[in-house]
């Protein structure tokens, strides 16, 4: 979030916040050609983090790296909760995406 922080405070802004997750999200996936991500919409895969843009921050340093940010609650891969309440579920839903088209099921596209 480090990134979309300093594009979206009022003394730095170029994007508004919707524009800034598009070309975090939904405009790589165009890019990328990755059907079904980067959008919410019924059949598409729920990738999804829930934060507060007031408070999220990244905590990681060059001395301490592994720091979780602060300021997001849940966090879902393919729809499955992985972040809840700021920990760590220990659930591991997420797949190697290829670019090109997914199958419905996320799989390569013939």
């Amino acid at each position: 979030m480090r990134f979309s922080r300093r594009i979206i405070q009022p003394t730095e802004k170029l994007f508004s916040m919707a524009t800034a997750v598009h070309k975090m999200t939904g405009r790589v996936a165009e890019v990328f050609g990755m059907v079904d991500r980067g959008v919410i919409r019924a059949g598409a895969f729920a990738d999804l983090v829930m934060f507060d843009p007031a408070t999220v921050a990244d905590k990681a340093t060059f001395e301490d790296p592994f720091q979780y940010p602060v300021g997001i609650d849940t966090v879902l891969v393919n729809g499955t909760v992985v972040l809840d309440e700021g920990k760590h579920t220990n659930a591991r839903p997420g797949k190697v995406l290829k670019r090109g088209p997914l199958g419905a099921n996320g799989t390569q596209a013939p």
